[in-house]
Protein backbone atom coordinates (compact mmCIF):
# COMPACT_ATOMS: atom_id res chain seq x y z
CA UNK A 1 0.00 0.00 0.00
CA UNK A 2 1.30 3.60 -1.13
CA UNK A 3 2.59 5.50 2.03
CA UNK A 4 0.43 8.45 2.82
CA UNK A 5 1.52 11.64 5.34
CA UNK A 6 -1.47 13.53 7.91
CA UNK A 7 -1.17 16.64 5.59
CA UNK A 8 -2.92 14.43 2.94
CA UNK A 9 -5.27 13.76 4.94
CA UNK A 10 -6.24 16.74 6.71
CA UNK A 11 -6.87 18.51 2.95
CA UNK A 12 -8.62 15.66 2.13
CA UNK A 13 -11.48 16.07 5.17
CA UNK A 14 -11.56 19.97 5.21
CA UNK A 15 -12.42 19.05 1.49
CA UNK A 16 -14.78 16.31 2.22
CA UNK A 17 -16.30 18.68 4.80
CA UNK A 18 -17.20 21.03 2.50
CA UNK A 19 -19.00 18.32 0.02
CA UNK A 20 -21.06 17.29 3.17
CA UNK A 21 -22.01 20.89 3.46
CA UNK A 22 -22.78 20.85 0.03
CA UNK A 23 -25.20 17.38 0.33
CA UNK A 24 -26.79 18.83 3.35
CA UNK A 25 -27.81 21.95 1.20
CA UNK A 26 -29.85 19.78 -1.19
CA UNK A 27 -31.46 17.97 1.19
CA UNK A 28 -32.56 21.39 3.06
CA UNK A 29 -31.44 24.59 0.58
CA UNK A 30 -33.08 26.71 3.57
CA UNK A 31 -29.70 25.66 6.09
CA UNK A 32 -27.32 28.30 7.44
CA UNK A 33 -24.11 27.12 7.06
CA UNK A 34 -21.62 27.86 9.99
CA UNK A 35 -17.85 26.53 9.97
CA UNK A 36 -16.64 22.97 9.10
CA UNK A 37 -12.73 22.26 9.22
CA UNK A 38 -10.64 19.38 9.51
CA UNK A 39 -10.07 17.89 12.77
CA UNK A 40 -7.93 15.19 14.01
CA UNK A 41 -8.98 11.74 12.25
CA UNK A 42 -11.95 13.48 10.45
CA UNK A 43 -13.82 16.97 10.26
CA UNK A 44 -17.13 18.65 11.12
CA UNK A 45 -19.40 20.87 10.25
CA UNK A 46 -21.58 23.21 12.07
CA UNK A 47 -25.80 23.58 10.41
CA UNK A 48 -28.62 25.62 11.36
CA UNK A 49 -31.71 23.27 10.00
CA UNK A 50 -35.14 23.42 10.08
CA UNK A 51 -35.62 20.59 11.90
CA UNK A 52 -33.50 17.98 14.43
CA UNK A 53 -31.40 15.52 12.34
CA UNK A 54 -31.77 11.67 12.66
CA UNK A 55 -28.88 9.18 12.21
CA UNK A 56 -31.14 7.54 9.52
CA UNK A 57 -30.18 11.32 7.80
CA UNK A 58 -26.18 10.27 7.79
CA UNK A 59 -26.97 7.53 5.22
CA UNK A 60 -29.33 10.02 2.90
CA UNK A 61 -26.18 12.49 3.63
CA UNK A 62 -23.30 10.02 2.79
CA UNK A 63 -24.79 9.16 -0.47
CA UNK A 64 -25.26 12.37 -1.57
CA UNK A 65 -21.58 13.20 -0.55
CA UNK A 66 -20.52 10.13 -2.70
CA UNK A 67 -22.73 11.13 -5.85
CA UNK A 68 -20.83 14.72 -5.46
CA UNK A 69 -17.61 12.91 -5.38
CA UNK A 70 -18.21 11.05 -8.49
CA UNK A 71 -18.78 14.19 -10.49
CA UNK A 72 -15.34 15.07 -10.35
CA UNK A 73 -15.76 18.49 -9.28
CA UNK A 74 -13.28 20.99 -9.34
CA UNK A 75 -11.78 22.99 -5.84
CA UNK A 76 -12.18 26.83 -7.63
CA UNK A 77 -10.81 29.04 -5.03
CA UNK A 78 -11.75 33.07 -5.87
CA UNK A 79 -10.49 36.21 -4.33
CA UNK A 80 -13.31 38.44 -3.88
CA UNK A 81 -13.22 41.91 -1.85
CA UNK A 82 -15.34 42.63 1.10
CA UNK A 83 -18.08 43.90 -0.78
CA UNK A 84 -18.83 40.83 -2.77
CA UNK A 85 -18.00 38.68 -0.06
CA UNK A 86 -21.34 40.05 1.96
CA UNK A 87 -23.34 39.82 -1.42
CA UNK A 88 -22.39 36.79 -2.15
CA UNK A 89 -23.40 35.16 1.67
CA UNK A 90 -26.23 37.67 1.89
CA UNK A 91 -28.40 35.05 3.26
CA UNK A 92 -26.09 33.06 5.38
CA UNK A 93 -25.67 35.35 8.86
CA UNK A 94 -22.83 33.27 10.10
CA UNK A 95 -20.89 33.69 7.46
CA UNK A 96 -21.98 37.12 7.31
CA UNK A 97 -20.46 37.55 11.05
CA UNK A 98 -17.12 36.06 10.00
CA UNK A 99 -16.78 38.35 7.16
CA UNK A 100 -17.56 41.94 9.36
CA UNK A 101 -14.62 40.58 11.44
CA UNK A 102 -12.01 40.17 9.05
CA UNK A 103 -9.56 43.42 8.93
CA UNK A 104 -10.06 45.79 6.39
CA UNK A 105 -8.07 45.09 3.67
CA UNK A 106 -7.42 41.35 4.65
CA UNK A 107 -7.26 38.86 1.54
CA UNK A 108 -11.11 37.01 1.08
CA UNK A 109 -10.83 33.55 -0.51
CA UNK A 110 -13.61 31.73 -1.12
CA UNK A 111 -13.68 27.77 -2.87
CA UNK A 112 -16.39 26.05 -5.05
CA UNK A 113 -17.36 23.07 -6.06
CA UNK A 114 -20.18 22.09 -8.30
CA UNK A 115 -23.06 23.85 -6.69
CA UNK A 116 -21.52 24.91 -3.32
CA UNK A 117 -19.78 27.97 -2.55
CA UNK A 118 -17.92 28.56 1.15
CA UNK A 119 -16.09 31.26 2.76
CA UNK A 120 -12.63 29.73 2.95
CA UNK A 121 -8.80 29.90 3.63
CA UNK A 122 -8.63 26.40 1.79
CA UNK A 123 -6.17 24.50 1.28
CA UNK A 124 -8.57 21.85 -0.81
CA UNK A 125 -7.80 18.93 -3.02
CA UNK A 126 -7.40 19.52 -7.07
CA UNK A 127 -11.26 17.96 -7.81
CA UNK A 128 -13.24 15.85 -5.87
CA UNK A 129 -12.03 13.14 -7.59
CA UNK A 130 -9.43 12.90 -4.95
CA UNK A 131 -11.50 12.19 -2.06
CA UNK A 132 -12.49 8.33 -2.07
CA UNK A 133 -16.21 7.77 -1.74
CA UNK A 134 -15.66 4.10 -0.49
CA UNK A 135 -13.54 5.47 2.37
CA UNK A 136 -15.63 8.47 4.14
CA UNK A 137 -18.36 7.79 6.76
CA UNK A 138 -20.64 10.06 9.10
CA UNK A 139 -20.05 9.27 12.42
CA UNK A 140 -22.41 11.21 14.43
CA UNK A 141 -24.90 14.46 15.44
CA UNK A 142 -24.38 16.96 18.39
CA UNK A 143 -25.37 19.66 19.29
CA UNK A 144 -22.70 22.74 19.23
CA UNK A 145 -23.06 26.59 20.39
CA UNK A 146 -21.75 29.06 17.63
CA UNK A 147 -18.31 29.95 18.54
CA UNK A 148 -18.21 27.93 22.12
CA UNK A 149 -21.12 30.80 23.35
CA UNK A 150 -24.04 29.31 25.80
CA UNK A 151 -25.97 32.82 24.69
CA UNK A 152 -25.49 32.37 21.24
CA UNK A 153 -27.64 29.78 18.91
CA UNK A 154 -27.12 26.17 19.41
CA UNK A 155 -26.49 24.46 15.99
CA UNK A 156 -26.13 20.99 14.88
CA UNK A 157 -22.69 19.46 14.05
CA UNK A 158 -22.30 16.80 12.16
CA UNK A 159 -18.59 15.01 12.64
CA UNK A 160 -17.56 12.66 10.03
CA UNK A 161 -14.13 10.68 8.66
CA UNK A 162 -12.28 10.59 5.73
CA UNK A 163 -9.13 8.49 4.77
CA UNK A 164 -7.37 7.26 1.69
CA UNK A 165 -8.64 3.75 1.29
CA UNK A 166 -11.72 1.65 2.26
CA UNK A 167 -9.33 -0.95 4.44
CA UNK A 168 -7.74 2.32 6.47
CA UNK A 169 -11.53 3.57 6.95
CA UNK A 170 -12.31 0.01 8.14
CA UNK A 171 -9.21 -0.49 11.17
CA UNK A 172 -10.28 3.53 11.96
CA UNK A 173 -14.31 1.99 12.58
CA UNK A 174 -12.94 -1.26 14.26
CA UNK A 175 -10.44 1.47 16.78
CA UNK A 176 -13.72 3.71 17.28
CA UNK A 177 -15.55 0.18 18.39
CA UNK A 178 -12.55 -0.47 20.93
CA UNK A 179 -12.79 3.01 22.01
CA UNK A 180 -16.25 3.03 22.53
CA UNK A 181 -15.80 -0.29 25.11
CA UNK A 182 -13.24 1.30 26.76
CA UNK A 183 -15.27 4.51 27.09
CA UNK A 184 -14.71 5.07 30.91
CA UNK A 185 -18.16 7.00 31.71
CA UNK A 186 -20.03 3.01 29.87
CA UNK A 187 -17.41 1.46 32.46
CA UNK A 188 -17.69 3.34 35.13
CA UNK A 189 -21.21 2.78 35.50
CA UNK A 190 -20.59 -1.17 34.99
CA UNK A 191 -17.89 -1.55 37.07
CA UNK A 192 -19.83 0.53 39.85
CA UNK A 193 -16.58 3.20 40.47
CA UNK A 194 -18.32 6.96 39.87
CA UNK A 195 -21.14 8.79 38.96
CA UNK A 196 -22.11 12.14 38.23
CA UNK A 197 -25.53 13.78 39.08
CA UNK A 198 -26.72 16.83 37.16
CA UNK A 199 -29.79 17.62 39.42
CA UNK A 200 -27.01 18.43 41.96
CA UNK A 201 -24.28 20.37 39.71
CA UNK A 202 -22.17 19.63 36.30
CA UNK A 203 -19.14 18.81 36.45
CA UNK A 204 -18.52 17.23 39.56
CA UNK A 205 -17.54 13.75 40.35
CA UNK A 206 -18.92 10.94 42.61
CA UNK A 207 -16.23 8.56 44.05
CA UNK A 208 -18.36 5.50 44.55
CA UNK A 209 -16.74 2.78 47.29
CA UNK A 210 -14.96 0.51 43.99
CA UNK A 211 -13.23 3.78 43.00
CA UNK A 212 -12.68 5.05 46.21
CA UNK A 213 -11.03 2.16 46.84
CA UNK A 214 -8.62 2.78 43.61
CA UNK A 215 -8.44 6.10 44.28
CA UNK A 216 -6.74 5.27 47.72
CA UNK A 217 -4.63 3.24 46.48
CA UNK A 218 -2.86 5.67 44.00
CA UNK A 219 -3.02 8.63 46.83
CA UNK A 220 -0.96 6.13 49.72
CA UNK A 221 1.59 4.95 46.63
CA UNK A 222 1.75 8.64 45.48
CA UNK A 223 2.14 9.73 49.17
CA UNK A 224 4.68 7.14 49.61
CA UNK A 225 6.94 8.13 46.79
CA UNK A 226 6.82 11.94 47.77
CA UNK A 227 8.23 11.07 50.73
CA UNK A 228 10.87 8.84 49.83
CA UNK A 229 11.88 11.50 46.75
CA UNK A 230 12.57 14.23 49.26
CA UNK A 231 8.49 15.98 49.51
CA UNK A 232 6.86 17.41 52.37
CA UNK A 233 2.92 17.52 51.94
CA UNK A 234 0.74 20.32 52.63
CA UNK A 235 -3.00 20.55 53.25
CA UNK A 236 -4.57 24.20 52.50
CA UNK A 237 -7.75 25.39 53.06
CA UNK A 238 -10.88 25.83 49.84
CA UNK A 239 -10.85 29.34 49.85
CA UNK A 240 -8.82 32.24 50.07
CA UNK A 241 -9.89 36.44 50.29
CA UNK A 242 -10.23 38.53 46.98
CA UNK A 243 -6.64 39.94 48.00
CA UNK A 244 -4.76 36.92 47.48
CA UNK A 245 -5.91 36.13 43.80
CA UNK A 246 -5.82 39.87 43.26
CA UNK A 247 -1.95 39.14 44.21
CA UNK A 248 -1.36 36.04 42.42
CA UNK A 249 -2.36 37.80 39.16
CA UNK A 250 -5.48 35.12 38.92
CA UNK A 251 -8.07 37.87 39.04
CA UNK A 252 -6.70 39.25 36.15
CA UNK A 253 -5.51 36.96 33.95
CA UNK A 254 -8.09 33.45 35.19
CA UNK A 255 -10.93 35.13 36.12
CA UNK A 256 -13.14 33.31 33.37
CA UNK A 257 -12.32 30.10 35.38
CA UNK A 258 -13.23 31.32 38.44
CA UNK A 259 -16.53 31.15 40.56
CA UNK A 260 -17.94 34.36 41.56
CA UNK A 261 -16.89 35.27 44.89
CA UNK A 262 -19.09 34.60 48.46
CA UNK A 263 -19.24 37.57 51.02
CA UNK A 264 -17.91 37.00 54.22
CA UNK A 265 -17.43 39.16 57.74
CA UNK A 266 -17.81 41.77 54.57
CA UNK A 267 -15.27 40.94 52.52
CA UNK A 268 -15.13 38.42 48.80
CA UNK A 269 -13.86 35.47 49.17
CA UNK A 270 -13.14 33.15 46.27
CA UNK A 271 -12.88 29.42 45.89
CA UNK A 272 -9.61 28.26 44.69
CA UNK A 273 -8.74 27.41 41.12
CA UNK A 274 -4.93 26.66 42.50
CA UNK A 275 -3.09 25.71 45.06
CA UNK A 276 0.46 27.73 44.47
CA UNK A 277 -0.79 30.90 45.86
CA UNK A 278 -1.93 28.96 49.23
CA UNK A 279 1.72 27.47 49.21
CA UNK A 280 3.83 30.43 48.78
CA UNK A 281 1.84 32.20 52.28
CA UNK A 282 3.20 29.35 53.84
CA UNK A 283 6.79 30.01 52.72
CA UNK A 284 6.59 33.54 53.31
CA UNK A 285 5.44 32.50 56.81
CA UNK A 286 8.86 32.35 58.23
CA UNK A 287 12.43 33.71 56.86
CA UNK A 288 14.68 31.22 54.78
CA UNK A 289 18.18 30.93 54.01
CA UNK A 290 19.95 28.99 51.48
CA UNK A 291 20.82 26.43 53.88
CA UNK A 292 16.79 25.19 53.97
CA UNK A 293 16.45 25.36 50.42
CA UNK A 294 15.10 23.26 48.00
CA UNK A 295 11.91 22.95 49.59
CA UNK A 296 9.65 20.15 47.31
CA UNK A 297 6.29 20.78 49.05
CA UNK A 298 3.42 18.54 47.68
CA UNK A 299 -0.38 18.59 48.17
CA UNK A 300 -3.28 16.69 46.99
CA UNK A 301 -5.41 19.70 46.95
CA UNK A 302 -8.99 19.91 45.46
CA UNK A 303 -9.56 23.16 43.20
CA UNK A 304 -12.72 24.76 41.43
CA UNK A 305 -12.96 25.60 37.59
CA UNK A 306 -15.80 26.66 35.74
CA UNK A 307 -15.94 24.94 32.17
CA UNK A 308 -19.22 25.37 30.13
CA UNK A 309 -21.44 22.95 30.21
CA UNK A 310 -20.70 21.79 26.46
CA UNK A 311 -17.26 20.64 27.44
CA UNK A 312 -17.89 18.73 30.26
CA UNK A 313 -17.06 15.25 29.83
CA UNK A 314 -17.00 12.62 32.09
CA UNK A 315 -14.18 12.44 34.45
CA UNK A 316 -11.64 14.13 31.82
CA UNK A 317 -13.30 17.72 31.69
CA UNK A 318 -14.93 18.54 35.20
CA UNK A 319 -15.06 21.68 37.16
CA UNK A 320 -13.98 20.52 40.77
CA UNK A 321 -10.55 18.06 40.82
CA UNK A 322 -8.27 17.38 42.89
CA UNK A 323 -4.52 18.40 41.77
CA UNK A 324 -1.31 16.49 42.44
CA UNK A 325 0.29 19.89 42.64
CA UNK A 326 4.07 20.46 43.82
CA UNK A 327 6.16 23.19 44.03
CA UNK A 328 9.84 23.11 44.11
CA UNK A 329 11.67 26.20 45.79
CA UNK A 330 14.97 26.61 45.53
CA UNK A 331 18.88 28.35 44.36
CA UNK A 332 19.98 29.00 41.15
CA UNK A 333 22.81 26.40 41.51
CA UNK A 334 20.09 23.60 42.54
CA UNK A 335 17.44 24.19 39.71
CA UNK A 336 19.61 21.98 37.06
CA UNK A 337 19.64 19.23 39.60
CA UNK A 338 16.06 20.02 40.62
CA UNK A 339 14.60 19.54 37.22
CA UNK A 340 16.66 16.22 36.56
CA UNK A 341 15.21 14.67 39.29
CA UNK A 342 11.63 15.83 38.82
CA UNK A 343 11.51 14.67 35.75
CA UNK A 344 13.12 11.45 36.64
CA UNK A 345 10.64 10.80 39.41
CA UNK A 346 7.32 11.52 36.50
CA UNK A 347 8.54 8.96 34.45
CA UNK A 348 9.24 6.88 37.09
CA UNK A 349 5.73 7.01 38.23
CA UNK A 350 4.29 6.79 35.06
CA UNK A 351 6.29 3.75 34.52
CA UNK A 352 4.59 2.49 37.65
CA UNK A 353 1.04 2.75 36.22
CA UNK A 354 1.68 0.50 33.28
CA UNK A 355 2.82 3.50 30.48
CA UNK A 356 6.29 3.29 28.82
CA UNK A 357 5.59 5.73 26.06
CA UNK A 358 5.99 9.03 27.14
CA UNK A 359 6.84 11.82 24.61
CA UNK A 360 8.08 15.48 26.29
CA UNK A 361 7.21 18.66 24.46
CA UNK A 362 9.75 21.90 25.65
CA UNK A 363 8.09 24.99 25.59
CA UNK A 364 10.08 28.44 24.97
CA UNK A 365 10.17 31.74 25.91
CA UNK A 366 6.41 34.01 24.43
CA UNK A 367 6.65 37.24 22.90
CA UNK A 368 5.20 39.00 26.26
CA UNK A 369 7.60 36.37 29.13
CA UNK A 370 8.13 38.68 32.07
CA UNK A 371 11.27 37.59 34.79
CA UNK A 372 14.80 38.36 33.40
CA UNK A 373 15.85 37.08 29.80
CA UNK A 374 19.06 35.54 31.90
CA UNK A 375 16.89 33.24 33.62
CA UNK A 376 14.62 32.49 31.42
CA UNK A 377 17.80 31.25 29.30
CA UNK A 378 19.20 29.03 32.21
CA UNK A 379 15.67 27.78 32.88
CA UNK A 380 14.88 26.31 29.83
CA UNK A 381 18.19 24.85 29.61
CA UNK A 382 17.60 23.50 32.66
CA UNK A 383 14.79 21.60 30.75
CA UNK A 384 16.24 20.98 27.75
CA UNK A 385 19.51 19.22 29.58
CA UNK A 386 17.33 17.52 31.61
CA UNK A 387 15.41 15.93 28.99
CA UNK A 388 18.38 15.10 27.08
CA UNK A 389 20.07 13.76 30.28
CA UNK A 390 17.19 11.29 30.34
CA UNK A 391 17.15 10.95 26.68
CA UNK A 392 13.61 11.40 26.47
CA UNK A 393 12.05 11.94 22.68
CA UNK A 394 10.92 15.79 22.80
CA UNK A 395 9.38 18.68 20.68
CA UNK A 396 10.60 21.87 21.24
CA UNK A 397 7.34 23.92 21.38
CA UNK A 398 9.18 27.64 20.22
CA UNK A 399 7.68 30.70 22.06
CA UNK A 400 5.09 28.40 23.66
CA UNK A 401 5.99 28.85 27.26
CA UNK A 402 3.29 30.65 29.63
CA UNK A 403 4.22 34.30 30.24
CA UNK A 404 5.47 33.53 33.32
CA UNK A 405 8.19 30.44 32.25
CA UNK A 406 9.12 27.80 30.09
CA UNK A 407 7.73 24.35 30.88
CA UNK A 408 7.62 20.94 29.88
CA UNK A 409 4.97 19.08 29.32
CA UNK A 410 5.05 14.96 28.88
CA UNK A 411 2.31 13.41 27.10
CA UNK A 412 1.55 9.67 27.80
CA UNK A 413 0.62 7.35 24.91
CA UNK A 414 -2.40 5.05 25.57
CA UNK A 415 -3.00 1.20 24.63
CA UNK A 416 -5.17 3.09 22.42
CA UNK A 417 -2.69 5.17 20.65
CA UNK A 418 -3.67 8.33 22.03
CA UNK A 419 -1.59 10.70 23.69
CA UNK A 420 -2.46 12.58 26.44
CA UNK A 421 -0.97 15.94 28.22
CA UNK A 422 -0.55 14.78 31.49
CA UNK A 423 2.41 15.88 33.41
CA UNK A 424 3.51 20.27 33.47
CA UNK A 425 6.94 20.74 34.55
CA UNK A 426 6.72 24.87 34.69
CA UNK A 427 8.73 27.44 35.76
CA UNK A 428 7.28 30.51 37.34
CA UNK A 429 8.91 34.05 37.38
CA UNK A 430 5.85 35.49 37.95
CA UNK A 431 4.42 35.00 41.39
CA UNK A 432 7.55 35.05 43.21
CA UNK A 433 7.95 38.29 42.50
CA UNK A 434 4.22 39.28 42.82
CA UNK A 435 4.31 37.39 46.46
CA UNK A 436 8.19 38.97 47.02
CA UNK A 437 9.51 35.89 47.83
CA UNK A 438 12.85 35.59 49.05
CA UNK A 439 15.84 34.02 50.59
CA UNK A 440 19.12 34.75 52.55
CA UNK A 441 22.01 34.07 50.19
CA UNK A 442 25.30 33.00 51.22
CA UNK A 443 26.62 36.46 51.41
CA UNK A 444 23.73 37.43 53.46
CA UNK A 445 21.65 39.36 50.41
CA UNK A 446 18.19 39.01 50.12
CA UNK A 447 17.50 36.88 46.93
CA UNK A 448 14.77 35.80 44.96
CA UNK A 449 14.19 31.88 44.45
CA UNK A 450 13.43 29.67 41.38
CA UNK A 451 9.96 28.27 41.97
CA UNK A 452 8.50 25.42 39.54
CA UNK A 453 5.17 24.22 39.61
CA UNK A 454 4.56 20.32 38.96
CA UNK A 455 1.17 18.69 38.71
CA UNK A 456 2.65 14.74 38.00
CA UNK A 457 -0.70 12.87 37.77
CA UNK A 458 -2.56 16.06 36.12
CA UNK A 459 -5.56 15.33 38.26
CA UNK A 460 -6.99 12.64 39.56
CA UNK A 461 -10.09 12.67 38.18
CA UNK A 462 -8.36 12.74 34.51
CA UNK A 463 -6.05 10.36 35.85
CA UNK A 464 -8.38 7.74 36.41
CA UNK A 465 -9.95 7.89 33.33
CA UNK A 466 -7.11 7.79 31.75
CA UNK A 467 -6.51 4.57 33.56
CA UNK A 468 -10.37 3.14 33.18
CA UNK A 469 -9.94 3.66 29.22
CA UNK A 470 -6.01 2.38 29.22
CA UNK A 471 -7.08 -0.59 30.60
CA UNK A 472 -10.82 -1.24 30.13
CA UNK A 473 -11.20 -1.52 33.25
CA UNK A 474 -9.37 -4.62 33.75
CA UNK A 475 -7.08 -2.98 36.40
CA UNK A 476 -3.83 -4.61 36.87
CA UNK A 477 -3.88 -6.49 40.07
CA UNK A 478 -2.64 -3.90 42.86
CA UNK A 479 -5.10 -1.18 41.33
CA UNK A 480 -8.59 -3.31 40.77
CA UNK A 481 -10.86 -2.48 44.10
CA UNK A 482 -11.14 -6.19 44.55
CA UNK A 483 -8.82 -8.55 43.92
CA UNK A 484 -9.65 -11.62 44.95
CA UNK A 485 -13.67 -13.01 44.90
CA UNK A 486 -14.69 -16.25 47.03
CA UNK A 487 -17.37 -17.74 45.11
CA UNK A 488 -19.34 -20.79 47.41
CA UNK A 489 -20.80 -23.26 45.03
CA UNK A 490 -23.94 -23.80 47.66
CA UNK A 491 -25.00 -22.69 50.75
CA UNK A 492 -22.98 -24.95 52.86
CA UNK A 493 -19.52 -23.70 51.54
CA UNK A 494 -20.50 -20.06 52.55
CA UNK A 495 -18.89 -20.44 56.48
CA UNK A 496 -15.56 -21.89 54.96
CA UNK A 497 -15.59 -19.08 52.17
CA UNK A 498 -16.04 -16.73 55.27
CA UNK A 499 -12.85 -18.35 56.48
CA UNK A 500 -11.01 -17.70 53.49
CA UNK A 501 -11.78 -14.49 52.94
CA UNK A 502 -10.72 -13.17 56.52
CA UNK A 503 -7.66 -14.83 56.22
CA UNK A 504 -6.79 -13.05 52.60
CA UNK A 505 -8.07 -9.69 54.45
CA UNK A 506 -6.14 -10.13 57.36
CA UNK A 507 -3.27 -10.73 54.48
CA UNK A 508 -3.81 -7.18 53.12
CA UNK A 509 -5.74 -8.14 50.15
CA UNK A 510 -9.14 -6.69 49.24
CA UNK A 511 -11.19 -9.90 49.08
CA UNK A 512 -15.06 -10.20 49.58
CA UNK A 513 -17.57 -13.10 49.03
CA UNK A 514 -20.26 -13.63 46.80
CA UNK A 515 -22.58 -15.42 49.18
CA UNK A 516 -25.97 -14.43 46.90
CA UNK A 517 -28.31 -17.56 45.70
CA UNK A 518 -27.29 -17.67 42.09
CA UNK A 519 -25.87 -20.84 40.41
CA UNK A 520 -21.86 -20.86 39.78
CA UNK A 521 -21.67 -20.05 36.60
CA UNK A 522 -23.67 -16.68 36.60
CA UNK A 523 -21.08 -15.64 39.91
CA UNK A 524 -18.06 -16.34 37.61
CA UNK A 525 -19.42 -14.35 35.00
CA UNK A 526 -20.86 -11.31 37.52
CA UNK A 527 -17.29 -11.63 38.50
CA UNK A 528 -16.06 -11.44 35.04
CA UNK A 529 -17.93 -8.79 34.43
CA UNK A 530 -16.67 -6.55 36.90
CA UNK A 531 -13.27 -7.92 35.66
CA UNK A 532 -11.90 -9.03 39.33
CA UNK A 533 -8.26 -10.63 38.77
CA UNK A 534 -8.83 -14.04 40.85
CA UNK A 535 -11.86 -15.77 41.49
CA UNK A 536 -11.39 -18.62 44.26
CA UNK A 537 -13.76 -20.95 43.92
CA UNK A 538 -15.21 -23.35 47.19
CA UNK A 539 -17.32 -26.79 46.83
CA UNK A 540 -17.35 -29.98 49.02
CA UNK A 541 -13.54 -31.08 47.42
CA UNK A 542 -12.34 -27.96 48.79
CA UNK A 543 -13.80 -27.18 51.65
CA UNK A 544 -13.27 -30.41 52.84
CA UNK A 545 -9.27 -29.97 51.56
CA UNK A 546 -8.82 -26.59 52.86
CA UNK A 547 -7.65 -25.04 50.10
CA UNK A 548 -9.32 -23.00 46.79
CA UNK A 549 -10.22 -23.97 43.29
CA UNK A 550 -8.26 -20.56 41.85
CA UNK A 551 -9.21 -18.95 38.12
CA UNK A 552 -8.18 -16.01 36.89
CA UNK A 553 -10.55 -13.06 35.11
CA UNK A 554 -9.09 -14.43 31.60
CA UNK A 555 -10.69 -17.23 32.34
CA UNK A 556 -7.06 -19.62 32.59
CA UNK A 557 -8.12 -22.31 35.11
CA UNK A 558 -4.96 -22.58 37.57
CA UNK A 559 -6.40 -25.23 39.44
CA UNK A 560 -6.75 -26.08 43.15
CA UNK A 561 -4.13 -24.65 45.65
CA UNK A 562 -3.84 -24.19 49.32
CA UNK A 563 -4.62 -20.27 50.35
CA UNK A 564 -0.93 -19.39 51.83
CA UNK A 565 0.17 -20.97 47.77
CA UNK A 566 -2.44 -18.53 46.61
CA UNK A 567 -1.19 -15.53 49.00
CA UNK A 568 2.53 -16.15 47.47
CA UNK A 569 1.48 -15.76 43.97
CA UNK A 570 -0.87 -12.64 44.20
CA UNK A 571 1.70 -11.06 46.43
CA UNK A 572 4.39 -11.18 43.86
CA UNK A 573 1.94 -10.17 40.96
CA UNK A 574 1.27 -7.28 43.13
CA UNK A 575 4.66 -6.21 44.45
CA UNK A 576 5.22 -6.53 40.61
CA UNK A 577 2.62 -4.16 39.39
CA UNK A 578 1.79 -6.59 36.89
CA UNK A 579 -1.77 -7.62 35.66
CA UNK A 580 -2.26 -11.17 36.48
Amino acid sequence: MAEHNQGDLEVIRHSAAHVMAEAVLQMFPEAKIAIGPAIEDGFYYDFDLPRPLTLDDLGEIEERMRAIIRGHHPFICEQVTREQALERFRDQPYKLELIQELPEGEPISIYRQNAFTDLCRGPHVASTAEINPEAIKLLSIAGAYWRGDEKRPMLQRIYGTAWHTKEELEAYLKRLQEMEARDHRRLGRQLDLFSIHEEAGAGLIYWHPNGGRIRTVVEDFWRKEHYKNGYEILYTPHIGRAWLWDTSGHLDFYSQYMYSPMSIDGLDYYIKPMNCPFHILIYNSQTHSYRDLPLRWAELGTVYRYERSGVLHGLLRVRGFTQDDAHIICTPDQIEGEILRVLRFSLYMWRSFGFEDVKAYLATRPADAVGEAARWEQATESLRRALEEEQLPYEVDEGGGAFYGPKIDLKIRDVMGREWQMTTIQFDFNEPERFNMTYAAEDGTLRRPYMVHRALLGSLERFFGLLIEHYGGAFPVWLHPVQARVIPIADRHIPYAREVEQELLQAGLRADVDASSERLNAKIRNAQLLKIPYMLVIGDREAEARDVSVRLRTMENLGSMMVPEFLARARQVIEAKRGL
